[in-house]
């Protein structure tokens, strides 16, 4: 006959407990293996053949053997003895090591028939389906076999008879302290003394997930997490200890663990009646969270004020204490420890020309109900002297009145030690540049005076207006003396010019000029030099005079300057060509050639004043450098604009733009 068969007519069992799936075990009372599941002993490392030949003692190796077992040190007699040791496992989840040394999750389900108690061990995990049909059959027969036994007939005879009256009382009593219990966002159960669980509230199915009929199979150290349970059992203990007063409390925090194995931080209160165990647990997981929340901002503030050499400070007007956070101490340089903040020892650390205006600012704030901002100066305990910025707010109450002032303090003595040395090196520059440009305009006189006459006594000598040289040789000699002076008047010209712009003593003459004629002018001064350069030097100008408000002597400087510039840097053979056009109530002035050019990275720094383009297309010239300089600073006194396009070894153009009234 089939094992299955066999069983079943032994120990009435219905078919569908025995007709079991893959992943679970039977162990029948006298330990041996009733029904090896394939998945089940392939988790354990051995084969369903080998299985049926061991006893459940040799093949349940359990993780936590104080866990699993209700006595987990047995005598020898108990221990040779396996329908013993079988009636120890405890129901519930436990960890079991396979042969290989791993860890596998079993459910231990105990079910009884009429004479005899089955152990149904079923497999945990992603390889089971641990509520296939089959085990959702077996869980309403164990149910009804666990809770719901029809006593026989003698049994009935001898159980008391209840009134429908005293059902109805008690059921109403009951469903109402079950009510009760729903009510509670913290989970509430009852558990017998051993720890099985009677009755839990919705809170607890709704957090940890379990089914009705897994709570009527766990127990509550089942779900307590396994390096929790060890502090666990002694208060479970001692709360059913019959020498404590009735009632009595025990508070403590424990780890519980869902069915989908999450592990919430639980803080419980414990009692006991009539060997009955009354638990109320609150999830501390949030408050957790909250508070590490807290303190990993309270952690970022104080880095920021470290940074940034700053804390935050409160008043209460009821109290003369001001509290301060850790920054302000370290700005004082005061130990937290012993110093103790208010108004008074704050005051031994100011300076003493801001005590009052200190003191002022704070009742002012008071009266005025308003914000206010303040600097003062304080002197360490070390002697260091530190300036500090102040920032506060009044904070008031329902009748808007004062009751604390709070804000910030700031260590600025970098920021206004920065600031003193700023002004103080442009308060230098300033008096320098001053000293310079006053110097330029005063000498003005008196370096043109001398040049003057150097150019004209060797003009005259050069000429022999009053009479022969008698060597001849002295010609030469003074003609070097002529060209040197008027090489040395352009310099100082050029740099006398530009002091007068900066100083702004440079003041424009303004009247009629015919640019027609001006530009020819120019051009016609410039003819020598083109000549010698072996340059063509061209115009394109309109056939109507143009005629426009303007200083003459700028503009003809301007324009020398740029003509000049342009015969300096065109190489032999080249061409210059000077235009004029009227656009828009603008006056186009253009000087362009086909000269050596500038380079890109030049453009932008051509006219600052004594910049020199230098490169391997240059040519060696003399100057000041300040040609372009001068004549961008007089196009703009004209209200005008200067723009410079230019291609190395293509040419350069420069257009000025000048309002005008023709």
């Amino acid at each position: 006959m089939p094992q299955a068969a066999t069983l079943k007519k032994q120990h009435d069992i219905p078919q569908t407990a025995l007709d079991m799936g893959d992943a679970r075990l039977l162990v029948l009372p006298s330990g041996h293996m009733g029904h090896m599941g394939k998945k089940a002993c392939k988790a354990l490392g051995v084969t369903p053949k080998a299985a049926k030949e061991k006893h459940a003692r040799d093949l349940f190796h359990f993780a936590s053997s104080e866990d699993a077992l209700s006595t987990p040190s047995f005598s020898i007699a108990e221990r040779n003895s396996v329908d013993t040791w079988v009636k120890s496992i405890r129901t519930g989840t436990h960890k079991l090591l396979n042969t290989k040394g791993e860890e596998v999750i079993f459910q231990f389900d105990r079910i009884a028939s009429q004479d005899s108690s089955f152990l149904v061990v079923s497999l945990i995990g992603a390889e089971s389906k641990y509520e296939d049909k089959n085990d959702a059959t077996l869980d309403q027969w164990i149910e009804q076999t666990l809770i719901g036994d029809k006593p026989t007939s003698k049994a009935k005879s001898k159980t008391p008879q209840v009134s429908k009256k005293t059902k109805k009382a008690t059921s109403s009593a009951s469903n109402s302290s079950q009510t009760l219990m729903n009510l509670s966002h913290d989970i509430m159960m009852s558990c017998e003394r051993d720890g099985a669980i009677i009755n839990v509230n919705k809170q607890f199915s709704s957090i940890l997930g379990y089914t009705k009929a897994q709570q009527k199979k766990l127990s509550f150290t089942d779900i307590v997490f396994s390096q929790d349970r060890a502090q666990v059992r002694p208060i479970l203990r001692h709360i059913t200890d019959e020498d404590l007063p009735a009632n009595q409390v025990v508070d403590f925090e424990a780890r519980v663990v869902s069915r989908k194995g999450k592990i919430y931080t639980m803080s419980w209160r414990l009692t006991a009646d009539d060997n009955i165990l009354y638990l109320s647990g609150q999830d501390l997981s949030e408050v957790q969270e909250q508070q590490q929340m807290v303190q990993s901002q309270k952690s970022l503030l104080a880095e920021a004020q470290s940074i940034g050499q700053m804390g935050h400070w409160t008043w209460f007007m009821d109290s003369h204490h001001i509290e301060w956070s850790d920054e302000i101490y370290r700005i004082f340089g005061v130990d937290q420890t012993s110093f103790n903040p208010s108004i008074e020892t704050l005051t031994r650390y100011l300076n003493r020309r801001d005590v009052g205006r200190t003191m002022q600012a704070f009742q002012r704030a008071m009266i005025e109900k308003r914000d206010y901002e303040m600097e003062f100066a304080i002197k360490r305990p070390s002697g260091e002297e530190r300036f500090i910025k102040c920032q506060g707010r009044c904070k008031k109450d329902s009748e808007g009145e004062v009751v604390s002032l709070f804000g910030i303090m700031q260590d600025v003595t970098d920021q206004i030690e920065h600031e003193h040395e700023l002004r103080s090196a442009k308060e230098s520059v300033e008096r320098a540049y001053s000293a310079k440009s006053q110097f330029l305009a005063n000498m003005s006189h008196e370096l043109r005076t001398p040049l003057n006459a150097i150019i004209g006594f060797s003009e005259m000598m050069q000429r022999q207006l009053l009479g022969p040289i008698g060597t001849e040789k002295y010609l030469d000699y003074i003609k070097g003396i002529r060209e040197s002076g008027e090489h040395l008047l352009d310099l100082i010209s050029d740099i006398l010019d530009m002091s007068k712009m900066e100083a702004g003593k440079y003041e424009l003459v303004r009247e009629d000029v015919n640019v027609n004629k001006l530009i020819k002018l120019c051009v016609h001064m410039m003819e020598g030099r083109a000549l010698d350069g072996s340059l063509k030097l061209t115009t394109q100008l309109p056939k109507d005079d143009v005629s426009a408000q303007l200083d003459r002597r700028a503009i003809m400087q301007v324009l020398l300057n740029l003509l000049s510039n342009a015969v300096k840097f065109t190489k032999q053979n080249g061409h210059i060509e000077v235009s004029c056009r009227q656009e828009g109530g603008q006056l186009i002035l253009a000087v362009s050639d086909d000269g050596i050019g500038i380079p890109v990275m030049k453009l932008n720094t051509i006219t600052n004043p004594f910049e020199q383009v230098s490169n391997q297309y240059t040519r060696d010239h003399d100057g000041s450098g300040l040609g372009l300089a001068i004549t961008k600073e007089l196009v703009e006194l004209h209200g005008g604009k200067m723009a410079i396009e230019s291609v190395v070894d293509s040419g350069t153009t420069v257009t000025l733009s000048i309002p005008c009234s023709s």
